[in-house]
């Protein structure tokens, strides 16, 4: 009775300790965690009609024996017994953000032949393995695919490839190439137009409008997209960038056939609308444009003034010159030279696509047209004239290369602004025999300058010596002004004194008069206070005074008036203006005031005489100073 007690509390201890082992046995009990999914493989079948799995089938849909489609969820399942069924308890399937998985089906339908991707079914997002199978889900990769999540995937059969989103960056297209769909149609390089596929994110849509695998003609823009990369291929391109001074003329390789809207006068090219296959008549404007690369061509077209140059050390920053060298013609007289020319071009806007359409490219354009027209134009010229009249008759021909190259380029819509001739550069043996003909020309005109230099300088130095007597010329004549204004104040001076003179003898007289007046009555009073006696004496001592002073009165006037009287008679008979010399001759001789020079010399012809004077005088001038220096 012990021992069997001790047996039972053995068991029971090793039945909590293995309860689960226990239920698993016994009752078919299976625990799945909240974090797993329960992958089932079922291991025989003892009795029934699905007994095995059809050919080619790895999944049991319907209860066979082998992979079943149907999972277990996280929770308790009963009958489950561990000699028939085993549970494989594994993860769930996450995405994390920014990624999608890709689906890879080990079970199905055969994918048709022709195509690679097998379609889309409804099953849950691949959640529900049975739904997937019996609504005929196709084996292989999947056009459908899973975003970030987590999903309870029974990877017995679908395996999961986590790939990135695909992300196009700014300033960048996506252009697209489906790996499946309809074949391209004949005459086309890209599928059609197909729209209702988001971008290509929803890749049966694509397939249902009827989408064709290779290059696609729709690009992808700037952003990021759940693409599935087993069914799209996306390259990155920077978008087609038009600058400012051009426009872009659109090559398109795919479309449909348009008709040429340029008429029957444009016979080089076919230019249609915008969308058909063909040169797109409206140019592009400067900006960018989302392009792609592989269906259309875009042909830049300055559309700014263009400058050419047909000269080896120089290139423009367009490079459509870099092939241009300068040209080499040979004149008349057999002499080869260079020559170094500049073409000014222009193309309106609205004539770049006639340009490209006949053309290609501008590059063409500066090689099939402006080369050859320009170069064989000079190549002519210069073979009408010889190096020396080529050289002196420059303007003219680059005028007339101006009108020529001007005509030609209005028959392919170009417009010809400028023709420019640079350097020239004739043989050395002829510049030199030139040279020396210049320097020969230019040293004789040298000498000749020098020559009038010579003479220049010396009426410089003529009018120099004579600018340096001036002085003393003016001196001189100063002199002779103040000898001039001297005589007539001396003249002035005598007429004033001989004035002063006869006032001052009448003046003497009347107060000769009055003093004898007052003398008179000055006697005549005191004879009044003498004696009577006396009387007589003062009457005869004033008689005697008063008769002498009317006897000086008298003798004074006498004389002024004989002196007036001889004036008087001097000037009637010589003149006024001769007794005035005369009396102004008197008072200069009386002063000893020297009018003339002690010496005068005069020309001997009397056309340089004062000039001759004055140098003379000058010159005796110094004489008489060195003279007195050496004296001393």
């Amino acid at each position: 009775m012990g021992i069997l007690s001790f047996w039972w509390l053995i068991l029971i201890v090793l039945s909590i300790i293995f309860y689960k082992f226990v239920l698993r046995v016994f009752f078919g009990m299976v625990i799945v965690p909240e974090d797993r999914i329960g992958l089932v493989t079922k291991k025989f079948v003892l009795f029934g009609a699905h007994k095995s799995l059809p050919d080619g089938r790895i999944i049991a849909t319907q209860g066979e024996a082998g992979f079943q489609a149907q999972t277990l969820a996280p929770g308790l399942y009963w009958g489950m017994w561990i000699w028939q069924y085993s549970v494989d308890m594994t993860p769930f399937t996450i995405i994390p953000e920014g990624q999608i998985g890709l689906v890879l089906s080990k079970d199905g339908k055969e994918i048709p032949t022709g195509r690679i991707l097998a379609r889309k079914v409804n099953c849950d997002n691949y959640q529900d393995a049975t739904a997937f199978l019996n609504n005929g889900g196709q084996k292989g990769r999947q056009t459908a695919f899973i975003t970030s999540g987590s999903y309870r995937i029974n990877t017995f059969l679908f395996e999961i490839v986590i790939t990135d989103q695909v992300k196009i960056f700014e300033n960048m297209i996506g252009i697209a190439t489906a790996l499946d769909g309809e074949p391209i149609p004949i005459g086309q390089i890209a599928g059609k137009f197909v729209e209702g596929h988001n971008n290509f994110q929803d890749f049966d849509a694509f397939l249902e409008n009827g989408g064709n695998r290779g290059l696609q003609p729709q690009v992808m823009l700037a952003g990021s997209y759940y693409i599935n990369t087993w069914a799209i291929q996306i390259e990155q391109n920077p978008m087609t960038d038009v600058p400012i001074g051009h426009v872009g003329v659109v090559i398109s390789y795919i479309g449909e056939d348009g008709q040429d809207v340029t008429g029957e006068s444009f016979k080089h090219g076919n230019i249609v609308s915008k969308g058909q296959r063909g040169v797109w008549m409206e140019p592009l404007g400067p900006g960018k444009y989302a392009l792609n690369k592989y269906s259309t061509k875009l042909e830049l077209v300055p559309t700014t003034n263009l400058v050419l140059n047909w000269a080896n050390a120089r290139s423009e920053s367009h490079n459509l010159d870099k092939n241009l060298s300068t040209i080499t013609v040979r004149s008349k007289d057999g002499f080869p030279f260079n020559l170094d020319v500049s073409q000014i071009i222009h193309v309106p806007a609205n004539e770049a696509p006639k340009v490209i359409a006949r053309f290609g490219s501008m590059n063409n354009l500066v090689s099939q047209v402006l080369e050859p027209t320009i170069g064989n134009y000079f190549r002519n010229s210069a073979q009408d004239s010889d190096v020396i009249s080529f050289l002196s008759t420059r303007k003219e021909r680059q005028e007339s290369a101006k009108v020529h190259i001007k005509a030609v380029l209005d028959e392919y819509n170009v417009n010809a602004v400028d023709t420019l001739i640079g350097d020239i550069t004739p043989p050395e043996s002829l510049m030199k025999t030139l040279t020396d003909r210049k320097i020969a020309e230019e040293e004789q005109k040298t000498y000749q300058t020098q020559r009038m230099a010579q003479e220049q300088r010396q009426g410089v130095e003529k009018e120099t010596a004579i600018a340096d007597m001036q002085k003393e010329i003016v001196r001189a004549a100063q002199s002779v002004e103040i000898a001039q204004r001297t005589a007539d104040a001396t003249v002035k001076k005598a007429e004033g004194d001989a004035t002063s003179l006869k006032l001052s003898v009448n003046a003497e007289a009347e107060a000769t008069k009055m003093r004898a007046i007052a003398e008179a009555e000055a006697t005549k009073a005191r004879a009044g206070a003498q004696a009577e006696a006396t009387k007589m004496n003062a009457s005869a001592e004033a008689e005697k005074i008063s008769k002498t002073g009317l006897a000086e009165a008298e003798k004074i006037m006498a004389i002024g008036k004989s002196t007036a009287e001889a004036y008087q008679l001097q000037v009637t008979a010589m003149g006024g203006d001769n007794f005035t010399k005369y009396k102004i001759t008197e008072e200069i001789g009386k002063g000893n005031i020297k009018v003339i020079p002690e010496i005068l010399i005069s020309g001997s012809n009397g056309t340089d005489g004062g000039i001759n004077g004055l140098l003379g005088m000058k010159l005796m001038e110094l004489m008489g100073a060195e003279k007195k220096e050496n004296n001393q």
